[in-house]
């Protein structure tokens, strides 16, 4: 299964974009780019002292995800960023036009559970109000899909697949 999109894996932390965007990737056929990886160090030490990041803060992070996702453009590919206003969707559109998002969306308590059982993440679960704060759901005019997180990383990929290949522009 190959496909030529760039899909961005998001949601607020802890909703599994690191866990599913390789079982994506490989399930499309494409290469994976972890979103953290971006991040420039200044931004992982504000998260791990437990401090939201600033739109300031997360413009060279989104800048570089995005250079990512143009340099994948009619390749494919599959990388996790939060992406959790519409500005930072908006920025990577206009990096790469034709990013396609997968949202990755649950029960507070269900992702709050999840966070507070992973080794070695500088996201403390002290940040989950702050990211649904400030979360804002896909738009009806953006393309992309919602996928529930509940069960098994393979059946949450399952229902991501389905759900790309229901598009417009269906992914396969």
């Amino acid at each position: 299964m190959n496909t030529p999109h760039v899909v961005v894996v998001m949601g607020v932390a802890g909703t599994g974009k690191t866990t599913i965007g390789p079982l994506l990737a490989a399930r499309l056929g494409v290469p994976y780019a972890e979103g953290d990886d971006f991040h420039p160090q200044a931004n992982i030490a504000k998260m791990s002292a437990g401090t939201p990041l600033t739109d300031e803060d997360r413009g060279p992070w989104l800048d570089a995800i995005g250079d990512w996702a143009h340099g994948r453009a009619g390749l494919g590919g599959v990388v996790s960023c939060s992406a959790l206003k519409r500005s930072y969707r908006d920025r990577l559109r206009a990096a790469a036009p034709g990013v396609v998002f997968v949202h990755l969306t649950g029960d507070r308590a269900l992702i709050e559970d999840r966070m507070s059982h992973r080794q070695g993440h500088f996201m403390p679960t002290a940040l989950l109000d702050s990211q649904f704060a400030t979360l804002q759901p896909l738009q009806a005019d953006e393309a992309g899909v919602g996928v529930n997180v509940s069960g098994s990383p393979e059946e949450i990929t399952e229902r991501a697949v389905h759900a790309l290949s229901s598009l417009p522009e269906p992914i396969r």
